[in-house]
């Protein structure tokens, strides 16, 4: 068993480090794990944290609310919130910031999903380095163009390197919702498995990393990420995206959703794909 040495507990995020090489990051945002400014703030608390600390070799995240692994952002906050955060150690805006700073760390990083991982849950998980999906409970998807808006977490970099041009623009134009044996064939992520079976995998996989060596781990890292897209196709991303949130097109798709139940709990939230589909245009 392992033991909960140290927990840093913050409004949203909680970080507990089981041992010394291994933590856990649990998105805690009830009732849809939806994203606001404030959970960007506190990625950033945690990035920080992983970049400071000589010890952590493996960080796995994953979530406390049922049905919702992270979820898209929250649109009743107040978007100057977010965008006057001033710009990260990358020169990024805070959120494309610390997923690249993810995707670089010295660490092994591991979504482990299950539930709904949409938009940012997606964009998280493309940043980590390994993902395993429960098969029976992932839904993992890209939604922004079917309300007439752009991703602003990089995946129309990190997509086509990952699965392949054609499959990437099937996720991102469809807008559809992706179970997690779907996104495993697709090599979305890593592999799906039974629920039953997702947990111990993680924990024994997480656990048998962090007992390596971190200087081996760091530089295999670094020569991997050779391959990764430049900062300059996430931040031209994000521009995108925060241009398309003043369109008309995006502000009258979001409300229409919202008239039908999104940002609750129940049947828009959990097929969010099918009724994207069915916003009158």
């Amino acid at each position: 068993m392992t033991t909960e040495i140290a927990a840093t507990t913050t409004a949203q995020l909680r970080l507990v480090r089981r041992s010394p090489a291994y933590w856990r990051v649990t998105i805690d945002n009830p009732p849809i794990n939806v994203m606001g400014p404030e959970m960007v703030r506190e990625f950033q608390n945690v990035i920080d944290a992983i970049e400071g600390d000589e010890h952590v070799r493996v960080v796995v995240f994953d979530s406390a609310v049922d049905d919702y692994f992270l979820n898209h952002s929250d649109f009743t906050a107040k978007l100057g919130d977010l965008t006057s955060m001033p710009n990260g150690p990358t020169g990024l805006p805070p959120w494309p910031d610390f997923l690249v700073r993810l995707t670089r760390a010295p660490v092994a990083s591991i979504a482990l999903i299950r539930g709904r991982a949409t938009g940012n849950g997606s964009e998280l998980t493309l940043a980590c380095d390994m993902s395993f999906a429960s098969t029976e409970k992932t839904i993992i998807s890209q939604w922004e163009v079917g309300v007439g808006m752009v991703a602003g977490g990089g995946p129309m970099a990190r997509l086509p390197q990952l699965i392949g041009r054609n499959r990437a623009l099937e996720v991102l134009l469809s807008s559809e919702d992706l179970g997690g044996e779907q996104a495993a064939t697709y090599g979305y992520v890593n592999r799906a498995l039974p629920d039953a079976d997702l947990d111990a995998y993680v924990e024994a996989l997480a656990t048998r990393i962090a007992k390596f060596d971190k200087w081996a781990i760091a530089n295999t890292k670094r020569l991997v990420n050779t391959s990764l897209p430049p900062d300059v196709e996430i931040g031209a991303g994000w521009d995108a995206c925060i241009a398309s949130l003043g369109r008309s097109a995006a502000q009258n798709a979001i409300t229409a959703l919202m008239e039908r139940g999104f940002h609750k709990p129940g049947d828009v939230e959990n097929r969010l794909g099918y009724y994207v589909g069915q916003i009158p245009r």
